[in-house]
């Protein structure tokens, strides 16, 4: 890689909190009416309330400073660090299933999970779809082909956009088998996060179509 290992643990560190920063604080713009009203439990993230792509979009704002300011090559460090992304995110979803946070909804199929410790943050007492593991098996399919891509990579940032790309187009599909509360851009229609992924699909498909021109016109010089 060619980079120095100290800038890259501390940029590893920063993410961790922006991520976890961003996604709280999407979470409590959904549902600012619930917060204006009790504001205390905006801290209180072990109840879950964390949406996935504001912790994305913070971490890459924040990525995108950190190594603006100690001069790493912004596309080639984050293509690096894509695909822990993607497994990072499939563990924890994971984590999402064990606290039943991100449940979905009822289902009569032989595979839906009914849920009955009474802590947990899902529904009880019905089986419902796990929508959790669907987002799990999901990350990992993309991380292996994010492994594959990585070999036929052409120009830098193509790994971080392609992976935006896929997780746009399946995380809609998910959700429509979410049945917790996660926000409406068009109620009972469309939800927060399909709203965003239609616009980090369209924002992808640009950013690949630019970053490879400007690798073709870099080439031709």
């Amino acid at each position: 890689m060619g980079e120095e290992p100290d800038k890259i643990l501390d940029l590893a560190f920063y993410l961790i909190i922006a991520a976890i920063v961003g996604s709280r604080l999407l979470y409590i713009i959904i549902q600012y009416k619930y917060y204006i009203e009790n504001p205390l439990e905006m801290i209180k993230i072990w109840s879950g309330g964390l949406v996935y792509y504001g912790g994305f979009i913070l971490a890459l704002v924040v990525a995108v400073w950190y190594m603006r300011k100690k001069h790493l090559p912004i596309w080639k460090t984050i293509d690096i660090m894509t695909p822990s992304i993607a497994i990072g995110q499939a563990i924890g979803r994971l984590g999402c299933f064990s606290a039943g946070c991100c449940f979905g909804k009822e289902t009569t199929l032989p595979w839906g999970v009914t849920f009955s410790n009474p802590e947990s943050l899902a529904k009880l007492g019905v089986p419902l779809h796990p929508t959790q593991l669907y987002s799990s098996i999901n990350a990992f399919i993309i991380f292996f082909i994010l492994m594959v891509a990585k070999r036929f990579k052409r120009f830098d940032g193509f790994l971080i956009w392609l992976y935006m790309l896929l997780y746009s187009i399946t995380r809609p599909i998910i959700e429509l088998f979410r049945g917790d509360n996660r926000g409406f851009v068009i109620e009972g229609v469309l939800s927060t996060s399909q709203f965003i992924g239609i616009v980090m699909g369209i924002i992808s498909i640009f950013m690949l179509l630019y970053l490879r021109g400007g690798h073709k016109r870099s080439l031709k010089k």
